[in-house]
């Protein structure tokens, strides 16, 4: 016979949370007054939107909306703040950021919740390596807010006090894996699937015939290069090949890789930032292939949102980051799995 789990409204199992949860109360607070004395206004984006995003692997929870005419249209609750606070950026903001409650689909696990948090937040005329610096700063405020003096998990520990190490997708391909990355992209940032294929064949990375390049790729980062990132200090992992970034816009000195980092610490990935693309056509066309790889995967696809791509055309240049706010708690408090940090966490499926 198979035991009932106990609930989280349990006394006792509450009692075991509540030290992560008051914490997370603190780092909350903690992180706005940081945002608020750098000059940054709060915002708050709609979590009902016409388009959830638009990257292969994110999938949304849909529903719809019914207007006084009893007409339905449909409507997705977003997958990040992203699309929202661009059109802020274009309607004259400068420096913002969202505390936002986000949904993804068909996640579930030790760091991944269906309702969660992401901190996300946008400079005006800033490079993306300003970003840099406010992760840095984000890690230590928080391990400074719990009391502690390292980031924490699964037995690995990051000190949130060290400068962050700086290395490129490329660097940590060749270093992990033996990878040569853009030896399989081109200038123009075209891939070559079955160039990579064999590099990681000779890793030692099981590839099926019909993988694409970027399939390899993720299997490469899954299997060889995100277990090894973020541990004694945190690593920031940069100039991501643009086939990887569809929402960054490319280095000027090289345009095969972009202006992508992710922040990694104790191997947990907790931010991911760009210098944005502004560019209405190539992002449609970068979500247009997006979509194409979705409907090849999942059999299906989200639709455009026209309006974020009109508003995109006035959007001055500007670089953006989103922080799996939930996930700096756990690092931060020695949490081991996401629903410690969460209020009241969704019943399982």
């Amino acid at each position: 016979m198979t035991s009932t789990p106990t609930p989280w409204w349990d006394a006792r199992r509450h009692a075991d949370r509540r030290p992560f949860l008051t914490l997370r109360g603190a780092i909350t607070r903690a992180v706005r007054r940081w945002f608020e004395a750098e000059g940054f206004t709060e915002v708050e984006a709609a979590a009902l939107q016409v388009s959830p995003g638009n990257e292969a692997h994110l999938h949304a929870f849909s529903t719809q909306a019914i207007g006084p005419d009893g007409r339905a249209r449909p409507f997705h609750l977003h997958t990040s703040p992203e699309f929202a606070a661009k059109k802020l950026l274009a309607a004259g903001e400068t420096k913002i950021f969202d505390l936002a409650r986000v949904w993804r689909n068909r996640e579930r696990g030790p760091l991944h919740h269906p309702e969660f948090t992401l901190l996300e937040w946008y400079r005006v005329d800033q490079p993306y390596e300003t970003l840099m610096a406010d992760c840095a700063a984000l890690l230590a405020l928080a391990a400074e807010t719990a009391g502690t003096r390292a980031l924490t998990w699964k037995g690995g520990t990051a000190d949130p006090f060290a400068e962050p190490e700086r290395v490129s997708v490329a660097q940590a391909y060749e270093r992990y894996a033996g990878v040569d990355l853009l030896a399989t992209v081109a200038a123009d940032g075209d891939t070559d699937g079955g160039a990579l294929a064999a590099q990681a064949r000779a890793a030692g990375i099981r590839v099926a015939e019909d993988d694409s390049w970027a399939d390899v790729f993720s299997r490469i980062m899954v299997e060889k290069v995100e277990p090894n990132l973020g541990f004694g200090r945190p690593t920031i992992l940069c100039e991501y090949p643009t086939a990887e970034a569809a929402l960054a816009r490319p280095k000027p000195a090289d345009p095969r890789v972009a202006e992508r980092f992710e922040l990694y610490a104790c191997g947990v990935e907790l931010a991911n930032a760009f210098g944005e693309l502004t560019d209405p056509a190539e992002q449609r066309r970068r979500f247009e292939a997006e979509m194409d790889e979705k409907a090849r995967i999942y059999g299906e696809r989200y639709p455009i949102d026209e309006d974020f791509l009109s508003a995109l055309a006035h959007m001055p240049p500007a670089s953006g980051s989103a922080l799996g706010f939930d996930r700096l708690v756990m690092l931060a408090t020695g949490a081991q799995r996401i629903e410690q940090v969460v209020w009241t966490p969704v019943a399982e499926i």
